[in-house]
């Protein structure tokens, strides 16, 4: 079976399970890589049943050394190749399963970057495209994944209430995020201004095309910094976990940032538990 089928055959499987659209391109795009990655290796098509332990790892030391990948994304990979091959053993399509014996990459685990409340004030006042600085706002006042904001139904966002409905998340799974006293004014100044000129069923729509796209906004994001002369990269995953610090600072309970997040796990939420030099300098002093 050419690498090829394997992976349509994959991709149906996963819709068939459910799993997010996301999660599904993800997955896709990076076995397709192996499958150009061995198909310019032997200058051939590339057959499900030749795929090698050493086919694998020579794939992925090129993604660490040719493409200077990090360790997580070249893991990610690995952990997608690895899907495809647990489902081609399971249906018998091959005999023995090529990544069984190929070992992750260690991590070194990071702080997360994050904005602070000044910063993002800063931010917010310097992007000048009016609907990538509202969906800038609630990112980094939902917490919402860019691909969620971006996916918004006018249906979706209940301003009466104070909620939005994120609708198939990160691992399928639906979620209630309250808009905050400070974010809701300009979503209702949007949705009863120029919005209404506009014929789609996207909450984030321009007048041209009736959506918008995450590379727009992190195109703009990158455009924005560098005209401010920040160093930091800040990306539209930047927002969430600015939203999780600028929780975290107010003493929330840990459990609370998760449900919001929509992590499935609270020690996912972990991560975004900073720490400054000055708070760090403030605990000492204690002693």
């Amino acid at each position: 079976m050419l690498l090829l089928k394997a992976i349509e055959l994959l991709k149906q499987n996963l819709i068939d399970k459910g799993r997010s659209k996301e999660t599904i391109r993800g997955y896709i795009m990076d076995i397709t890589m192996l499958d150009r990655f061995l198909t310019a290796k032997y200058n051939c098509p590339t057959y499900l049943e030749d795929l090698s332990e050493e086919d694998i790892e020579s794939y992925l030391r090129m993604l660490r050394q040719e493409k200077e990948y990090q360790a997580a994304s070249v893991n990610r990979h690995l952990n997608s190749i690895r899907v495809l091959c647990k489902l081609a053993y399971k249906k018998d399509w091959l005999k023995n399963d090529p990544c069984r014996n190929v070992e992750q990459l260690k991590c070194q685990r990071k702080e997360r970057t994050y904005l602070s409340e000044e910063e993002l004030d800063t931010l917010l006042g310097a992007i000048k495209h009016p609907l990538v600085q509202l969906a800038v706002r609630t990112m980094a006042y939902t917490g919402l994944r860019v691909s969620e904001c971006t996916s918004l139904k006018l249906d979706d966002v209940d301003l009466t209430n104070g909620i939005i409905h994120v609708i198939a998340g990160k691992g399928n799974k639906d979620r209630l995020v309250p808009i905050s006293e400070g974010l809701k004014p300009h979503l209702v100044e949007y949705v009863n201004g120029w919005r209404t000129q506009v014929p789609s069923h996207k909450f984030f729509a321009t007048k041209k095309t009736g959506e918008i796209s995450h590379q727009t906004i992190n195109r703009i994001l990158h455009e924005t910094t560098y005209e401010l002369g920040w160093k930091k990269k800040v990306t539209c995953h930047i927002l969430r976990h600015s939203f999780a610090s600028f929780l975290v600072s107010k003493n929330v309970n840990v459990v609370k940032i998760s449900k919001l997040l929509g992590h499935a796990d609270v020690r996912t939420t972990s991560v975004y538990m900073h720490t400054n030099t000055e708070e760090l300098k403030e605990a000492v002093n204690l002693i």
